[in-house]
């Protein structure tokens, strides 16, 4: 599976392509489900631009993202869109409509982030960056409830991209986790760690939140271009 991740934090000052409202996150995930993703992840803006947890969004654009590409969305629980653990998790609650939503196990309050999701009946993707993120998943004894485990580590130098990510999944595989794994990564390693999941057989994901340029360094068009990039490359 492809996934196409639209926006992230992003603004449009550093690509005029990043869609933000609704309508413009709408179009952009079927021309991306067009070029071949199988799933959408994105963050939620309110009227101002401003990422958002708040329900009554959350639900407008997922539902009318859905609608648009006929492929599952899924959202992110970032604690820098609510630092504050018990108003983030109040939100959370409200939460009915996303099909998944990612949680990065290096946040203070991952565990009861997760549950909040479950409770919800929304899927969990959980964000493993490190080993150490690894280790947590598998203290919290939800690993076998997510969806799918995202290894993702950030801002990874390059050329040891590949020998981190080995060590992640070894730390996953040693813990007997057995969900199914999405890999990617940002920035320069963005397309190194595309082509480690193609070779490994693994579900991946690209896009403006994580990367700006194609392969040959060229500036992308838009996250569609980037998904054609991706599948060129052998990911399905």
């Amino acid at each position: 599976m492809l996934q196409a991740a639209l926006n992230g934090d992003r603004s449009a000052g550093e690509h005029p392509a990043v869609p933000i409202a609704p309508e413009a996150l709408a179009v952009d995930a079927a021309a991306c489900v067009a070029a071949g993703a199988g799933a959408i992840h994105l963050h939620p803006r309110d009227a101002r631009g401003r990422e958002t947890l708040d329900p009554e969004v959350v639900h407008a654009v997922v539902r009318h993202v859905r609608a648009a590409c006929g492929a599952p969305v899924g959202v992110t629980t970032g604690e820098w869109i609510e630092p504050d653990l018990e108003r983030r998790l109040a939100l959370i609650a409200g939460w009915s409509d996303p099909d998944y939503s990612s949680v990065n196990l290096s946040e203070d309050g991952s565990e009861r982030v997760m549950a909040a999701l479950l409770d919800g009946g929304i899927g969990i993707e959980a964000g493993v960056a490190t080993v150490e993120d690894a280790d947590r998943l598998a203290a919290s004894g939800l690993s076998g409830n997510v969806t799918r485990v995202l290894v993702e580590p950030v801002d990874a130098d390059p050329d040891g991209a590949p020998e981190l990510v080995a060590r992640i999944h070894a730390a996953l595989d040693r813990h007997e986790i057995h969900a199914p794994r999405l890999q990617h990564g940002d920035g320069g390693a963005t397309w190194v760690l595309i082509a480690d999941a193609v070779q490994r057989g693994l579900d991946t994901r690209v896009g403006l939140e994580d990367v700006l340029v194609l392969p040959g360094g060229s500036r992308a068009d838009g996250n569609p271009a980037l998904i054609a990039a991706a599948r060129a490359m052998g990911a399905l």
